[in-house]
């Protein structure tokens, strides 16, 4: 006890911070320090440390999300993070754009299966006959979230057609995520991502939005004749659109890009920086920063196991940009890294002072 109350506080620290050296309103940020030192640990810090000296410059960052993140509840970190300003653009799926919705409108209805890798088909046919529709250990609920969801589409899509109006995917769903009244909120609406985004009116691409299940239904109702095709732009328009983003988002200290996953989400957005050269013809800035969040390995032709190196051969990263390669699950990886991010906003002189003892070790070329 004496030894402990010899320890006094020094410069506003308290004794466990005199101790360790560190602050203890950056727990996260802590937790990584201390224990992050090698392999894939190490490459998480590292990209966090680089994360977060690129936007203490004053540079932005370009989010990439395939997967069923927004099904494993993403939002719980990705929604302040974007109000926090330290994601400044988004490439999604159509699955994640609705599956945001779906846990806004519908949470209380999802069923959890933890046991799940030792289900039989009989099993995922119980679940079936349930209304549910498994991903992975958590399942949506059709009628409280596709059709609940539907009835407020559809009719938005069918006034749209009435008009001739034409407008991007993912407007849609930002519509009909500004209009929900509180009462229909069975999520927590700050852990939602898409209600962040659409408040903060966040540039988005979705690539392939086709493939979603509301892809599905729109395609339904084009059958049918109640709605046009033509209501909703097309893949080509969003890239079309995304050279201005672009061009804006790179202004200045540059825009960086984080990738969770592979497949048309990454790829589609990160393929603007080359079109912009070689297509347009035009001088474009590259992208400043390269951090993916993958659980695939490197394997034949696979974009999702490319290495960052193979990117610039496509001119889609240089030699200079900081890259790393976190072979992990991004559920587990992402809340970390934006919790910790999220430390530092609160706090930038603190977390300048934290993290500098750290920033030389970052291995990559400046």
């Amino acid at each position: 006890m004496k030894q402990e109350k010899a320890v006094k506080k020094k410069a506003g620290k308290s004794v466990s911070e005199a101790k360790s050296g560190f602050c203890t309103d950056f727990p996260v940020s802590e937790f990584i320090l201390r224990n992050y030192k090698n392999f894939n640990a190490r490459v998480t810090r590292d990209a966090l440390l680089a994360y977060w000296q690129h936007i203490e410059r004053g540079g932005k960052m370009f989010w990439a999300v395939a997967g069923a993140m927004s099904s494993a509840q993403l939002g719980i970190t990705l929604a302040p993070a974007i109000r926090a300003g330290l994601i400044h653009g988004l490439s999604v799926t159509g699955a994640n754009l609705e599956e945001s919705l779906f846990r806004l409108v519908a949470h209380k209805s999802y069923k959890d299966f933890p046991n799940y890798r030792y289900f039989t088909k009989e099993d995922d046919t119980l679940i079936l006959d349930q209304g549910m529709r498994r991903v992975t250990d958590t399942s949506i609920p059709e009628d409280e979230a596709f059709r609940a969801v539907e009835k407020i589409i559809v009719p938005i899509w069918k006034s749209a057609t009435e008009h001739g109006q034409s407008r991007f995917w993912h407007e849609y769903l930002y519509e009909v995520v500004l209009s929900l009244s509180s009462n229909m909120y069975e999520g927590d609406p700050d852990e939602c991502w898409l209600l962040a985004a659409a408040q903060n009116n966040l540039p988005i691409v979705v690539p392939g939005h086709e493939d979603s299940t509301f892809g599905n239904i729109f395609a339904s109702y084009v059958k049918t004749g109640e709605c046009r095709a033509s209501i909703v732009k097309s893949g080509i328009e969003y890239m079309v659109a995304f050279y201005d983003q672009y061009r804006e988002l790179s202004q200045g200290a540059g825009v960086g890009f984080f990738q969770i996953g592979g497949g048309i989400a990454g790829d589609f957005p990160i393929c603007v920086v080359p079109s912009i050269k070689y297509d347009l013809r035009e001088p474009v800035r590259p992208w400043a920063y390269f951090c993916q969040i993958s659980d695939s390995t490197t394997s034949y032709g696979s974009y999702s196991g490319a290495t960052p190196n193979e990117k610039i051969t496509w001119d889609k990263l240089t030699k200079a940009t900081p890259m790393f390669v976190i072979e992990s699950d991004a559920t587990i990886v992402t809340p970390l890294i934006l919790t910790s991010l999220l430390e530092c906003r609160r706090d930038p002189v603190r977390a300048k002072e934290l993290f500098g003892e750290f920033a030389s070790e970052i291995q990559y070329e400046r």
